[in-house]
C-alpha cells in the first residue's frame, strides 16, 4: 500500500495527482477526483480532505468507498456544489462541499439520524497530500497546514476537533479505530503524513470546515477562516417545469463519474467510478461509453467534453481502428465498437463551435472509417460485419464472443444465428445497426472534412455514406416482415430483431414507405411497445424472458439513437413519446434512490432485479439527455433547435451555439438569457430550428403555423439593423427600448426562414 492513498502501487492503480498539475481548469481544481466519492481534492497539489467515520456499535470504520454507504446528491461539474449522503451503522450524515472561490472549499455536515449515542460515533476529516508531505496542526491558530512545493493549504474548523491524530495512511486510522475504539489516545499528534481531525456527534453533530490555498502559510490560514465565515453560492445548472430534473441528472451523473486517472495522468469521465478499481485495475475506457460521456458533458463544460473526446481518440491503433476497450489490465485492440465517434465529434462542434475539437479528431476518425471497409468487408459486398482481427492479446480475441463485442450488445439474440468465420475473422452477418452507423459516421466525416477544408475527403465520405445507405435500403429491408433486419451471408434474414432495426432512420437510409411500415412496430405490444417501450429484443422473441443483459432488457444507448433517428426523419411525435417513456423509466430509479442504471427490466422497469446491472453507469445519462433535447438540442439535422409548446420550463445555464444560455418560458413567451440578460424572446409556438444568434444578428427557421406573433431582440439597437426578411419578403420591425421587435405574420403553411442582419460598427 502507498503511504497516503491506500491504493496499489503504480502499474496496478495509482489515482494520484502529479504535483504541479496545471492542465486542469482552475474552476475544477477542487473536486471529487479520487476513489472515495466524499473526498475533496485540490488536484494541482494532490491535497485531499477525506471523510472517515467510526461506529462504536459495530467497531467498524469506513472511508466511504464507492457503493459503500454513499448516496450521490447534486454535483456541479466544477465542484462548486457537491452533496453526498453517507450511511454507516445506522447513522446518516449529509455532507456538502461548496467553493467561495477557486482556491477555497467549505465543507458542512449534519447528522439528521443517529444509529447510536453521538459520543460514540466519530466523524473525521483527514488531511493528506499525495507526495507524502507532513501535515501539521497548530492548536493555537486552530489550523491544519500542509506545504506542497511553494504552496500552502490550510484547513480550519468551526468547532475545534475533539482529537487530532497522526497516521501513516488512512488505512492505519481505520485499523486503529477497529482495534482500539474511539477512546484510544496514543495516536495524538500535531504532525504526520495524515492528520485526522476527529469530531463526535454528541458535540459536533452539525459543523463546518474550510480549506484554502495560498503562497504563504498565514495567507492560507486567513483565507480559510474567511471562507469558513462566509457563504458560498450553491448554484448548478438545472431544469424545472417540462421534463423537470433532466439537466440536473445529466449534470450529477457526469460530475460524479468524472475522476482523475493517475495511471495516465489525465481527467476523464469513467464508465462508473464504482468500477474503476474493482473491475479494471484503475481505469477503463470503453470506446462508446467515453464518447457518450463527451457528448453529454458538452452541454455543461466544453473543456470536459474535449478531455473525454481526447481519451477516446487516445485508443486509436496503428491498424486504423479505435480500440474497443483499454484498461489497466487488458487492451482489446483487435476490436472496435459501433462507430458513433464522428456523430459525437460533429455534435460537440455544432454546440460549442470549437474547430480545434474537429482538428483533434479528424485524422483518427477518417482512419477508423476506412478501416471498416478494409478489414470488415472481406467479400467487398459494400456492407460490413463485426469481427476480431489478428492483433493484440486481448481476452476473447479470435472468438465468436470477441466479434460480438464490437456491437456493444455482447449476448444479444440478434447474434445467435451467426457463425464466426476464422478465415475472414468476422461474423457471417451484415448487421443493420452497424451499417447504419457506419453510414452516419461517413456522413458526419464529410461534414467535418468540409469544415476543415478537405474537399477530397469530403467527397470520399459523402459518396461512401450514400452508397451504404442505398445498400441498407435495398439489401437489409425484410419486405415480408416490413422491418430492417440483420442478414446472413447466405441471404437469410436473422429472425431476432432489436432496436437496431430502427437505426436506418438516424442514417437517413430508409425510404418514406419503409419509414411508415417500420414505425408500426414501435408501438406493437408484441414487438417494441409496452409501458416503457423499446426492449433490447422484440418482446415475442424466445430470448426476451431471459432478462439477462442484452436479452430482453432496455438499454439507454438503444433508446437514444432510435430517438435521434425519429427526429431526423421528422417524426417528432414518436420521438417525444419515446423520450417520455424513457424519462419515466429513468425516474423510477433516479428520483428516490439516485440510481443511474446501466439497463432496466423491460416489464417492471426495475434496474437491480438481477446481479448484472451497475447502478450508477455513465451511459444511463442518455435517458435524461433526451429530456433536455426535447426542449433544446443541437443536431446535424436541425442545428440549434428550441421547442416552445406552451409548457412552462426553465433550463440552464447550458452550452449552446449562442453561448451559455438559460431558456425559460412561462407558457406564453419563450426567452433566452445570457448572464441574466435576455437576448431573445418570442411567443411563436412550435419547433424553432437552425437558430443562429451572434454579433452578426439572428437567423431562425420558424415552424408552420396560423397564428401571428412577435420576436424580440433586446440590446440590438434599431440603428444597427441592416436588413430583416421572412422568407423572401421584408420583415416588419420597430424599435423597442434598447432593442427591436419583429412581427411574425400568421398563416404560414410551411416553415420559413427569418433573418436579421446586424452591423453594430455601423450603428456607431
Amino acid at each position: 500500500m502507498s503511504a497516503v492513498t491506500d491504493l496499489p502501487p503504480r502499474g496496478a492503480f495509482a489515482p494520484t495527482a502529479v504535483p504541479g498539475t496545471t492542465t486542469i481548469p482552475l474552476a475544477r481544481a477542487w473536486n471529487t477526483w479520487g476513489r472515495r466519492p466524499a473526498e475533496m481534492m485540490f488536484l494541482p497539489l494532490g491535497v485531499r480532505l477525506t471523510p472517515v467515520a467510526y461506529a462504536a456499535s459495530t467497531r467498524q470504520a469506513t472511508d466511504f468507498p464507492p457503493g459503500g454507504g454513499a448516496r450521490y446528491g447534486r454535483h456541479a461539474v466544477d465542484g462548486s456544489l457537491v452533496e453526498i449522503g453517507l450511511d454507516h451503522a445506522g447513522t446518516h450524515v449529509d455532507l456538502t462541499w461548496t467553493k467561495p472561490d477557486p482556491y477555497a472549499v467549505v465543507g458542512s455536515w449534519t447528522a439528521p439520524t443517529l444509529g447510536e449515542w453521538g459520543l460514540r460515533f466519530w466523524f473525521c476529516l483527514c488531511v493528506s497530500a499525495d507526495g507524502g508531505e507532513i501535515v501539521r496542526h497548530d492548536a493555537a491558530t486552530g489550523a491544519t497546514v500542509v506545504r506542497v512545493g511553494h504552496r500552502f493549504v490550510a484547513v480550519v474548523s468551526a468547532d475545534a476537533p475533539s482529537l487530532v491524530s497522526g497516521h501513516a495512511t488512512i488505512a492505519d486510522l481505520k485499523v486503529e479505530y477497529e482495534r482500539h475504539g474511539y477512546w484510544h489516545l496514543s495516536a495524538r499528534s500535531d504532525a504526520a503524513p495524515v492528520l485526522a481531525l476527529r469530531f463526535n456527534f454528541e458535540m459536533m453533530r452539525t459543523s463546518r470546515i474550510a480549506a484554502a490555498v495560498a503562497d504563504r502559510e498565514d495567507l492560507a490560514i486567513a483565507r480559510a477562516k474567511a471562507a469558513l465565515a462566509g457563504e458560498a453560492p450553491a448554484v448548478a445548472p438545472a431544469q424545472e417545469g417540462a421534463n423537470a430534473g433532466s439537466l440536473d441528472a445529466v449534470r450529477d451523473v457526469i460530475a460524479w463519474n468524472t475522476v482523475w486517472d493517475g495511471i495516465n495522468a489525465r481527467p476523464y469521465t469513467a464508465i462508473s467510478r464504482n468500477w474503476d478499481v474493482a473491475k479494471f485495475g484503475g481505469f477503463g475506457v470503453w470506446l462508446d461509453d467515453q464518447l457518450y460521456a463527451a457528448m453529454a458533458a458538452a452541454m455543461l463544460d466544453p473543456e470536459l467534453a474535449r478531455e473525454n473526446l481526447a481519451v477516446s481518440l487516445s485508443n486509436a491503433t496503428p491498424e486504423g481502428n479505435l480500440a474497443c476497450l483499454i484498461t489497466a489490465m487488458d487492451g482489446w485492440v483487435d476490436r472496435t465498437q459501433i462507430p458513433v465517434a464522428s456523430f459525437v465529434a460533429w455534435s460537440i462542434f455544432a454546440r460549442t463551435g470549437s474547430r480545434s475539437m474537429l482538428s483533434l479528431a479528424y485524422d483518427a476518425l477518417a482512419r477508423n472509417q476506412r478501416w471498416w471497409w478494409r478489414v470488415r468487408d472481406p467479400h467487398g459486398r459494400g456492407l460490413v460485419s463485426y469481427g476480431t482481427s489478428d492483433v493484440g492479446e486481448g481476452l476473447y480475441k479470435g472468438t465468436h464472443f470477441g466479434a460480438r463485442n464490437e456491437s456493444s450488445m455482447d449476448n444479444a439474440p440478434i447474434h445467435d444465428e451467426t457463425r464466426y468465420d476464422p478465415q475472414t475473422r468476422t461474423l457471417d452477418c451484415m448487421d443493420v445497426g452497424l451499417n447504419s452507423l457506419v453510414a452516419l459516421d461517413a456522413e458526419m466525416l464529410a461534414l467535418i472534412a468540409t469544415e476543415l477544408g478537405d474537399a477530397e475527403g469530403a467527397a470520399e465520405f459523402a459518396a461512401r455514406a450514400e452508397a451504404t445507405r442505398r445498400k441498407i435500403r435495398e439489401e437489409l429491408w425484410d419486405e415480408g416482415r416490413g422491418i430492417f433486419a440483420n442478414r446472413l451471408w447466405d441471404g437469410r434474414f436473422v429472425k431476432s430483431v432489436g432496436p437496431t432495426s430502427f437505426y436506418p432512420l438516424i442514417a437517413g437510409a430508409a425510404s418514406p414507405d419503409q419509414i411508415e411500415r417500420l414505425l408500426v412496430h414501435l408501438d406493437d405490444p408484441d414487438l417494441f411497445g409496452g409501458r416503457f417501450g423499446l426492449p433490447g429484443v422484440a418482446r415475442n422473441d424466445p430470448a426476451f424472458p431471459d432478462n439477462t443483459y442484452w436479452r430482453g432488457r432496455i438499454w439507454p444507448p438503444l433508446n437514444f439513437l432510435t430517438w435521434h433517428g425519429l427526429k431526423r426523419v421528422g417524426r417528432h411525435a414518436e420521438a417525444s413519446k419515446l423520450a417520455e417513456k424513457s424519462l419515466a423509466l429513468f425516474a423510477q430509479s433516479w428520483d428516490e434512490r439516485r440510481l443511474c442504471p446501466e439497463n432496466f427490466n423491460a416489464d417492471s422497469g426495475e434496474a437491480l432485479d438481477q446481479p448484472d446491472t451497475e447502478g450508477f453507469y455513465g451511459w444511463g445519462v442518455l435517458m435524461p439527455a433526451m429530456g433536455v433535447g426535447e426542449i433544446v438540442d443541437v443536431t446535424p439535422w436541425e442545428g440549434f433547435a428550441l421547442v416552445h409548446d406552451g409548457r412552462p420550463v426553465r433550463i440552464g445555464p447550458l452550452e449552446t451555439p449562442a453561448g451559455r444560455l438559460t431558456i425559460e418560458s412561462d407558457g406564453a413567451v419563450l426567452a433566452l438569457s445570457r448572464g441574466g440578460a435576455t437576448v431573445f424572446s418570442t411567443d411563436v409556438r412550435g419547433r424553432l430550428t437552425h437558430l443562429r444568434l451572434d454579433t452578426r444578428g439572428l437567423s431562425v427557421t420558424l415552424p408552420a403555423g396560423t397564428e401571428a406573433g412577435i420576436l424580440r431582440l433586446p440590446g440590438v439597437p434599431a440603428t444597427a439593423i441592416v436588413a430583416a426578411t421572412i422568407g423572401s419578403e421584408p420583415a416588419t420591425w420597430r424599435a423597442d427600448g434598447d432593442g427591436i421587435v419583429l412581427d411574425v405574420p400568421g398563416g404560414r403553411q410551411a416553415p420559413v426562414r427569418l433573418v436579421v442582419a446586424v452591423d453594430r460598427e455601423g450603428a456607431r
